[in-house]
């Protein structure tokens, strides 16, 4: 399963931190993010991730693309609601773009977890079917 990452600067610890308890599920899957997390994935858990530009450059437009284009099957995104930057990517138009999809989405470390254990029991092989 192709897997998106992405987090906001107060979160990038968190998704670290995530990914490392993870770090076997995730292997089995091909990992996407946004340059300073997957940077900070990559050097956490040393596993290759496809890196697209700074949430703030791009790469949350890139990400999106993913998402319309149909190559992602899950996307977790630790976002901050409470002290959003100016630098921080916009949540609502990935959000959207996977309610629109149909792509699961996770935005909190609750909700991640509970798609990380999905992905590992093959509850999301029916994307399969969307490709």
């Amino acid at each position: 399963m192709n897997i998106g990452l992405i987090a906001h600067d107060a979160k990038k610890t968190l998704m670290q931190n995530f990914c490392v308890a993870y770090r076997n599920i995730l292997s089995n899957h091909t990992l996407f993010a946004t340059g300073t997390t997957g940077r900070m994935i990559e050097e956490a858990v040393n596993l290759p991730v496809h890196k697209l530009l700074a949430g703030h450059l791009g790469g949350e437009l890139q990400l999106c693309a993913l998402i319309e284009d149909n190559q992602l099957d899950a996307v977790i995104f630790l976002r901050d609601p409470l002290t959003p930057k100016t630098n921080d990517p916009e949540p609502q138009n990935v959000i959207q773009l996977c309610d629109q999809s149909p792509i699961p989405i996770a935005t909190n470390l609750a909700s991640a977890e509970l798609l990380i254990h999905a992905i590992d029991r093959g509850e999301l092989e029916w994307r399969n079917v969307y490709k």
